[in-house]
């Protein structure tokens, strides 16, 4: 009778495991996905961006268009519900801290979502002091620089707000990724660069950090 009801249960969890797609690998249980062909619940235009999601090292210098750099700032974080104000990116309590500025051969411009315009806070190409080390990746005709003002979160202690600063930069840099991708744009995310030179440039206040950085070029 014992013996039974150890093949019955067996039996059960074969059936279940078949069913389910999960199977057991070295003691752990893991679980089958679906594979492209099998189909994902994704549109096509979605699955394609993703496709196309990658990190080059190489930037072509060629000009992007005021078509380009204007959707790819609101797409960045620009304003996608007017009658509240708020983002394409969310951010920690509301706070909206992240500021996009973007650096080119005439300066480095402070992107305004509410007029969705850009101002221009200094002359001259600094594109070099973004690329840092890796100077070969100042030929990308654009950079948008994400900085963080932690002022603007109403609680939390400063490790607290430093946290939520680089979640928040992260979510607006992964607006730019899946822009670049659907417009087949080269892009990619970096930390690097000359931080303390860029801080005195922009004349930052201490509550404002400097986190990513992401070169921006037509894709070769």
């Amino acid at each position: 009778m014992i013996r039974y009801e150890r093949l019955q249960m067996l039996s059960l969890m074969l059936l279940a495991c078949c069913l389910g797609g999960i199977v057991s690998a070295n003691g752990q249980t893991v679980r089958s996905l679906l594979s492209h062909e099998e189909g994902f619940v994704l549109n096509s235009p979605i699955k394609e961006t993703f496709e196309h999601r990658a990190s080059p090292r190489q930037f072509a210098d060629t000009p992007l268009s005021e078509e380009v750099v204007s959707s790819l700032l609101w797409a960045a974080n620009g304003i996608n519900r007017p009658e509240s104000g708020r983002r394409t990116a969310p951010s920690a309590l509301n706070a909206q801290d992240v500021d996009v500025y973007l650096a080119d051969n005439q300066g480095i411009w402070l992107y305004e979502p509410k007029e969705h315009r850009l101002r221009k806070i200094v002359e001259g190409d600094h594109r070099l002091l973004v690329a840092g080390s890796q100077a070969d990746f100042a030929t990308a005709p654009v950079f948008l620089l994400l900085v963080s003002d932690i002022s603007r979160f109403r609680m939390g202690e400063q490790a607290q707000r430093l946290e939520w600063a680089a979640l928040d930069a992260g979510m607006v840099a992964q607006n730019v990724l899946l822009f670049c991708a659907s417009e087949q744009l080269a892009c990619r995310p970096r930390s690097w660069m000359e931080k303390d030179k860029l801080r005195r440039l922009l004349e930052m206040s201490d509550s404002q950090h400097l986190l990513l950085n992401i070169p921006v070029a037509k894709a070769p």
